[in-house]
């Protein structure tokens, strides 16, 4: 008689590979055929800020003191990384607090040196528009200049990881601020949240909320 269980192994293992070959396939097609879409906004750059209500708060405060670059957002063929409240509220906690160490008063956004945040602000306002569609080809980032001062950022696309497929995931890019040096080891960096968001004028990328706003030169700058 033939052994039901020699027989019954050899199966059972089969049906368990083709399910495993099958739901890889799907796994596999769902994070290929990820897409990061751009997402279209009917408006300048300053609207879209405007329209989203208590996140860039801070940003556009700051540039209510500042109407050239007001102007720029408006009107200009830029590439904007959008700073959220979280940023400013990162680097105006940090300063007062070594203020208040050393006894002195805080200062705040509404107050301080307009000149030093003209400064800071105007490089996440790059000239041109930049999809990640063309940064993409630039293995290495491609260097751009802000729009006063053409001051030298940098800008590296890459497309992330997920469960398990290389370059599976979501698009970022790694916003830099070069200070001016060409050794990548003194430059200070941040990440993307969101990208390609296409506005009439501009294309808006979100910086990341844990981003210092002035990259790392905010106190220095501000507490004099």
């Amino acid at each position: 008689m033939r052994n039901n269980s020699n027989f019954f192994f050899p199966v059972l293992m089969t049906v368990v590979l083709v399910s495993c070959l099958f739901a890889c396939k799907k796994s596999d097609s769902m994070y290929y055929n990820y897409e990061n879409k751009i997402q279209q906004f009917d408006g300048s750059a300053l609207d879209y800020l405007n329209s989203q209500k208590g996140l860039y708060d801070s940003l556009l405060l700051v540039l209510d003191r500042l109407p050239a670059l007001k102007d720029s957002l408006a009107k200009r063929r830029l590439t904007v990384f959008a700073v959220t409240n979280k940023s400013f509220e990162i680097s105006v906690g940090n300063l007062n607090a070594i203020r208040k160490r050393n006894n002195k008063a805080p200062i705040y956004l509404a107050n301080m040196d307009i000149a030093q945040l003209d400064t800071m602000t105007s490089r996440y306002l790059i000239r041109g528009k930049y999809e990640t569609q063309d940064l993409s080809t630039f293995v290495d980032g491609l260097m751009v200049n802000s729009i006063v001062h053409n001051y030298p950022m940098h800008v590296l696309y890459q497309k992330l990881d997920a469960s398990g497929f290389k370059e599976g995931g979501p698009q970022v890019l790694t916003f830099s601020d070069t200070k001016e040096s060409i050794f990548v080891r003194y430059w200070q960096r941040t990440p993307t949240n969101a990208v390609n968001i296409k506005t009439n004028n501009a294309i808006v990328n979100i910086v990341s909320p844990g981003h210092d706003f002035g990259f790392g030169d905010f106190v220095t700058r501000i507490n004099n």
